[in-house]
């Protein structure tokens, strides 16, 4: 039983929750809780920590895939499982798991592809929230901007709720070059701007279909958002102006999805 916070893994764990570069450069990252724990394919797991009285009061669910994972597991004192955690309430077990490459050629495979485009996303809540809506919606594939927040980030991590293990992404440094990339394969882009010619639901989104989101708080870029094929805008009542970035893409692409359900 790990009981010093000077142990190797403890300070490991601990620098991948806080700096990006550390899991960059390991290709690690680091998910909590015990949905989290279950939803993980075991062949991406390379370590699992689990606090002393999560070991001895574990769910049977979560007993059967430790009992898989023995060589991988080691057990740590409730305090220091703690200083671990990213979380106020810590559910007692968290795992390294390795990072996944994607390619665009993935996200394109099937017969009509729907994609979500997104421009220097910076909440990790928003960006978590998306890959999980997308996920509901039967979205293909993200691509973000190398300036959107990073994927990995706990916060954002959470958010997904298990859909960053089943979600192919890719951070492009050109999202320009990507979205002509797209259209190459007849795929039609749509922004997501205050100004859209169209209203969202009155364009159709049966064939490939790729929708942009721009930063909370400016929005698309103007020179990224003519490169779409045409620009779309979700009408307000009252006094609001606009929506929540992870609202409006979920608006968007289960717009696509029940058109695709016809």
């Amino acid at each position: 039983m790990i009981t010093s916070p000077s142990n190797k893994g403890v300070k490991e764990v601990i620098q991948l929750i806080q700096k990006a570069k550390a899991r960059k450069e390991r290709g690690l990252f680091v998910v909590e809780g015990v949905k989290m724990f279950l939803e993980a394919p075991e062949e991406r797991i390379v370590r699992v920590y689990a606090a002393e009285s999560f070991d001895k009061q574990m769910p049977q669910n979560c007993k059967e895939k430790f009992a898989m994972l023995a060589d991988r597991l080691e057990t740590v004192t409730d305090d220091i499982f703690r200083k671990m955690s990213d979380t106020k309430t810590p559910q007692g077990v968290l795992c390294l798991i390795k990072q996944r490459e994607y390619s665009l050629e993935q996200m394109l495979a099937e017969k009509a592809p729907l994609l979500m485009l997104l421009e220097d996303i910076q909440d990790p809540g928003n960006l978590g929230t998306i890959f999980r809506a997308g996920e509901g919606a039967g979205v293909t594939g993200l691509l973000m901007s190398s300036r959107t927040v990073d994927i990995y980030n706990p916060k954002t991590i959470r958010s997904t709720m298990g859909s960053i293990y089943r979600i192919p992404f890719l951070y492009e440094n050109d999202l320009a070059e990507s979205i002509r990339k797209l259209q190459e394969k007849k795929i039609a882009v749509y922004a997501a701007h205050l100004q859209g010619a169209k209203i969202y639901d009155a364009c159709t989104y049966r064939s490939g279909t790729a929708f942009l989101i721009g930063n909370e708080a400016n929005g698309l870029r103007e020179e990224t958002a003519a490169r779409a094929d045409a620009s779309v805008k979700i009408p307000m009542a009252g006094k609001v102006e606009s929506l929540n970035a992870a609202v409006a893409a979920s608006i968007l692409l289960f717009e696509a999805a029940r058109q695709r359900r016809k």
